[in-house]
């Protein structure tokens, strides 16, 4: 398993969490709730990595919401430290520009 991934996890585990302002600002226009975002980690797969994203590493996960729809979020940790995890932002996928799986661009 993804070594970036499992650290984020284990930080929204224990409550190390930041939403950015842009994440706030995305889940309330695709009428998600945080919570949902939160504890749909458990069961989150990795879509893509950004490694050498200049903010710091960060993760694009295919995740469920609470009715079992396919979302995408972006998770993170600054560049230079060890926590919190950052929800960058949170949507639901389009698509037409992702495969059935939503974990492919078309």
């Amino acid at each position: 398993m993804n070594e970036f991934f499992e650290k984020v996890r284990a930080l929204v585990s224990t409550g190390e969490v930041l939403i950015s302002e842009h994440g706030y600002d995305e889940l309330a226009e695709d009428s998600l709730s945080a919570r949902e975002v939160l504890d749909g980690i458990v069961n989150a797969a990795v879509v893509e990595e950004y490694p050498n994203y200049p903010k710091g590493s960060c993760v694009l996960l295919l995740q469920k919401d609470k009715s079992g729809a396919p979302i995408h979020v972006v998770w993170g940790i600054p560049k230079g430290h060890d926590k919190p995890a950052v929800l960058i932002t949170a949507y639901r996928p389009d698509p037409e520009r992702w495969d059935k799986s939503f974990t492919r661009r078309r």
